[in-house]
């Protein structure tokens, strides 16, 4: 997503000849007159930003440094949980749905999450970036594209986690989540609430400015100006009617996008691995026939990678290419990663964890890697072609087919819609964090966000990109200054949680009631003896976890016994939760109608709503009805 178009328009043979310039179009003058405007703030920023002192003749950007310095932390802190089979293996069953039931709080399952948060890191920054990379830093950068997506994987683990962990649920189901929330509340139980808010503000702010210009013009943009080259270029009927694509992109997006996130989750889980496999059988055309010199590719890419022969800079050249890729690719530590995976059904925070670091390895490590093969296999990167980005990339494929360049446009379309989906998504939370929750800023927000698509396929508006791009880097700075604060928290939920699965504290749900990969459940919605037998089993799972941890600090002589006593604290509590929501539960039974399993218009008991037991914001909004209901009990 960060690599602009070669747009314009071409000068007519007459003035080419006469020496003439040709008029120019709205879409110029639009973006004349911006750029005059705010290009003075925008390069301010974007220096600031993207600030990279000279070592030698290599320029390192900064922010590249601060997202690798936050993956190394977390890998190392983490005890190199993604590189673990057994973590492997669990998260395989997380992602099948094995372990969440579609009574538990939240909106989506964790594979729609999971395709959620790809949709928008995965993209041109597989297609073009990758061909950019290998262009400048030759095919050495690919070997830091993977070392970098192995250690982002880490990144998204804490991310995820912490936005499952204290995101908030309305009573209508629908969920709010993170690191505006992390940042705010994670914060908070620290005994630092205003650093937090400012924090989070920080945050929400980036992520509007962020996400718009890259998620709907940038990509509306890119996928027009492919449309246009692919059906003629300036001979063609799209040539000078780009508006047009614009359109057809914000009403499909639309349809998708004013769904919500349960719409967005089922149309990703469809279109990204649809376009995954598209692109994996174009690049497989190239490999296959050639496999006798994959040996020698990689062969190219370690020597590259370690000795950064004809490249300016030499290794560190080569390094600060692939590492800069790889975070422009696959986004660890900006944060999206807690907005997409907060709103899966779920009950454990650190589940989310584990599904969240496949994505860095399927951006960076399969689909980057299946790209530099196919450049580096059919030689175009070296055979003096004067191009470069998508163009490099349909040139090496189409060294295997000729008419590659049709699949590789509809590539590139599914890849700008697909992240235009989850985009949206991510600004429409940071305006309600903003507004207080407000439904009608979301709505205005998703309205402006469509019609801005429809601009951005007719005018480039660089400056605005620029201006989007500083800022979706810039959420990083609030997202791992937060992730640093709460590491805590992110260890004791990942490492705690492998702990109770292997002790067999923690076990996979039966399989009629599990989530699975598409469906968050039954079409119709549970009744309230569903939720309360739900809530009650979920309870009492909440309760036994509580008691392990309680049980393990009391037995380890190396915990402090304030932390030990916060345990035990922690265990009575969830005890009483779980004896309070059996009590409520028996009695929803009793005053239910037999059939229907709902309650009477005036029954005297209150219908549990589902995570009363498990999540804290639930609980906290309800705080007088648990009062309530424990004196009817007594």
């Amino acid at each position: 997503m960060f690599f602009s178009p070669l747009l314009g328009t071409a000068m007519p043979r007459l003035n080419q000849l006469a020496g003439l310039q040709p008029a120019q179009t709205w879409s110029e003058k639009v973006n004349q007159a911006i750029s005059n405007a705010l290009d003075p703030f925008v390069n301010a920023l974007s220096s600031v930003v993207f600030f990279a002192p000279k070592i030698g003749d290599v320029e390192i950007p900064l922010i590249v440094l601060w997202l690798l310095a936050g993956g190394i932390f977390f890998t190392v802190y983490l005890s190199f949980q993604q590189l673990r089979p057994s973590a492997h293996a669990h998260s395989r069953r997380l992602v099948k749905g094995m372990f969440s039931r579609h009574t538990d709080p939240g909106e989506v399952t964790s594979f729609q999450a999971l395709a959620t948060e790809l949709s928008g890191t995965v993209g041109l920054g597989n297609i073009a970036g990758v061909a950019v990379a290998i262009t400048l830093g030759g095919p050495g950068a690919t070997l830091w594209i993977i070392i970098a997506g192995l250690i982002g994987m880490a990144l998204k683990m804490a991310e995820a986690t912490l936005g499952v962990k204290y995101r908030e649920v309305a009573e209508d189901g629908t969920t709010s989540g993170g690191p505006m929330y992390y940042l705010q509340n994670g914060l908070a139980e620290q005994g630092k609430p205003l650093l937090g808010r400012i924090l989070a503000i920080f945050f929400a702010i980036a992520t509007v400015f962020g996400v718009t210009g890259a998620g709907n013009m940038f990509q509306s943009n890119q996928a027009a100006a492919q449309l246009v080259h692919i059906t003629g270029g300036e001979n063609g009927f799209l040539y000078g009617r780009e508006w047009l694509i614009g359109v057809v992109f914000a009403i499909v997006a639309g349809v998708v996008i004013l769904g919500g996130i349960q719409k967005i989750g089922a149309v990703t889980s469809k279109v990204v691995p649809f376009m995954a496999v598209l692109y994996l059988v174009m690049c497989l055309f190239v490999i296959i026939p050639n496999i006798s010199q994959i040996p020698a590719a990689f062969e190219e890419i370690f020597e590259g990678a370690f000795t950064g022969h004809g490249i300016a800079g030499g290794v560190l050249g080569v390094m600060i290419v692939g590492l800069r890729r790889a975070a422009f690719s696959n986004a660890a530590g900006v944060g999206t990663a807690a907005m997409a995976h907060s709103a899966v059904k779920t009950r454990r925070p650190a589940t989310e964890g584990f599904v969240a670091m496949w994505e860095p390895f399927v951006d960076s490590v399969l689909i980057c890697t299946l790209t530099a093969l196919t450049v580096i296999i059919s030689g175009v990167w070296h055979n003096g072609e004067n191009v470069e980005g998508v163009q490099l990339t349909a040139s090496a494929l189409s060294t295997a087919v000729s008419w590659f360049d049709i699949p590789l446009t509809i590539a590139v379309a599914l890849f700008a819609f697909s992240t235009m989906l989850s985009y949206s998504y991510y600004g429409m939370k940071a305006v309600g964090y903003l507004f207080g929750g407000s439904r009608k800023a979301e709505q205005t927000y998703n309205i402006i966000y469509l019609i801005l698509i429809v601009v951005g396929a007719a005018a480039s508006l660089d400056t605005i990109i620029n201006f989007s791009d500083a800022m979706f880097f810039l959420m990083s700075i609030p997202n791992l200054l937060g992730l640093y604060f709460l590491a805590g928290v992110v260890k004791r939920e990942i490492l705690g949680h492998r702990e109770k699965v292997d002790a067999g504290v923690i076990s996979e749900v039966e399989e009629h009631e599990a989530t699975g990969i598409f469906s968050t459940g039954p079409d119709s919605d549970p009744t309230h003896v569903e939720i309360a037998h739900a809530e009650t089993v979920a309870a009492f799972e909440a309760a036994a976890e509580a008691r392990y941890d309680a049980e393990n600090a009391t037995n380890d002589a190396s915990i402090s016994d304030e932390i030990t006593a916060d345990r035990v604290a922690e265990a009575e509590a969830a005890a009483a939760m779980a004896v309070e929501t059996a009590a409520t539960a028996r009695q929803i039974v009793i005053e239910a109608d037999d059939h229907t399993g709902m309650l009477p218009d005036h029954a005297e008991v209150d219908a549990l709503v589902s995570g009363h037991a498990t999540e804290s914001s639930i609980n906290s909004d309800n705080e007088d009805d648990s009062e309530s209901a424990s004196e009817q009990q007594s």
